[in-house]
């Protein structure tokens, strides 16, 4: 009888097991929801695709590339300067980033995706339209499968992943501190998570900060009101035109009251010439760094020379070099990363 209940006790202790059991795919949410969320509130990038792509790419954490480098998303070297390791994808021998932290993998794809030119208009999605994120993530190229969009789209809806598009990382961070068994601990952290929300904020696209805004003449002030008829702009919060066929820096400098070494200074270059017909032409001088909100910018096909960057992004060409320690005839590279702030 004894014997009988001992077996019975273990059958049971099983059954509840097998009821109780999480499985890898839920570990893999549990340990890394949060880490999510907080990039989505860094990025932008929707914490329902940054759990979905992980949980593709690193097989829920078990892949080669996840245990030996910390590489959940499957990125390889470009212009990495951090350790590698060397893996057969879909070529033999393919060099992969390595990180010292999980965490520093999930920050990396972040920027991967909101610093590269072909995935910016997928900021432009609703941070809860993950279906297009999931479909635009295979136009822009991030994946060679067909199929890669709907195997996303399934992930996220077999395990509610869309639910950590509307939570805060602190909130992300007690779902999974319950899931396990941390319920002292989520008590201590219930006040801080209820004044979460007010704090959260999604960055803004980058396609809106690189937007050039028109400015009303209000804006514009007393010292342009003699080129009523020109339509000025500002981009990182500095003046600027575009250039009609055949002025010169100093014929615009002309209109505008400034010197011609002055407007040459502005726009970093050392001599007067002929302007190409929509060419930005500053007005006032650049900042010292980009906008908030473009941090860096990753160069996918490469062949842009130190001041095109410095024009773009309404930055200082001295400063864009030290930042960056590249002298100002560098020619970028596909995968050069640059510091914009």
């Amino acid at each position: 009888m004894r014997k009988f209940s001992i077996s019975m006790l273990m059958i049971s202790a099983m059954v509840v097991s097998a009821f109780t059991s999480v499985t890898p795919q839920e570990d893999y949410i549990r340990k890394y929801s949060a880490t999510a969320v907080r990039e989505m509130y860094r990025s932008g990038v929707p914490a329902s695709i940054t759990l979905a792509q992980g949980l593709l790419e690193s097989r829920y954490g078990q892949s080669e590339l996840a245990v030996r480098g910390n590489n959940h998303f499957g990125i390889k070297c470009h212009d990495w300067t951090g350790k590698k390791m060397y893996y057969d994808d879909d070529a033999k021998g393919e060099c992969f980033r390595v990180y010292a932290s999980a965490d520093e993998s999930f920050r990396d794809h972040s920027d991967f995706l909101r610093y590269r030119d072909r995935y910016k208009f997928l900021f432009d999605y609703d941070i809860t339209d993950y279906r297009s994120w999931a479909y635009g993530l295979k136009k822009a190229g991030y994946a060679t499968d067909p199929a890669y969009p709907s195997k996303l789209v399934k992930i996220i809806e077999d395990y509610h992943l869309y639910d950590y598009d509307t939570m805060t990382s602190v909130a992300s961070d007690e779902r999974g501190k319950e899931s396990g068994k941390k319920a002292e601990r989520r008590k201590r952290q219930k006040k801080s998570d209820s004044v979460q929300p007010e704090t959260a904020v999604i960055p803004e696209s980058p396609n809106s900060i690189e937007e050039p805004r028109r400015l009303t003449q209000e804006e514009l002030g007393e010292k342009f009101t003699f080129s009523l008829s020109r339509k000025i702009y500002s981009l990182n919060g500095v003046k600027f035109i575009y250039a009609n066929e055949g002025e010169t820096y100093s014929s615009i400098a002309g209109k505008y009251d400034l010197f011609p070494k002055e407007i040459l200074r502005f726009n970093d270059t050392a001599s007067d010439r002929s302007l190409m017909a929509g060419e930005v032409v500053y007005i006032q001088a650049k900042k010292t760094r980009a906008a908030k909100g473009m941090d860096k910018y990753i160069s996918d096909e490469g062949g842009e020379i130190m001041r095109e960057l410095s024009q773009r992004f309404g930055l200082k060409l001295k400063n864009l070099c030290k930042m960056n320690g590249r002298g100002a005839a560098y020619v970028s590279q596909p995968g050069d990363e640059f510091i914009l702030r």
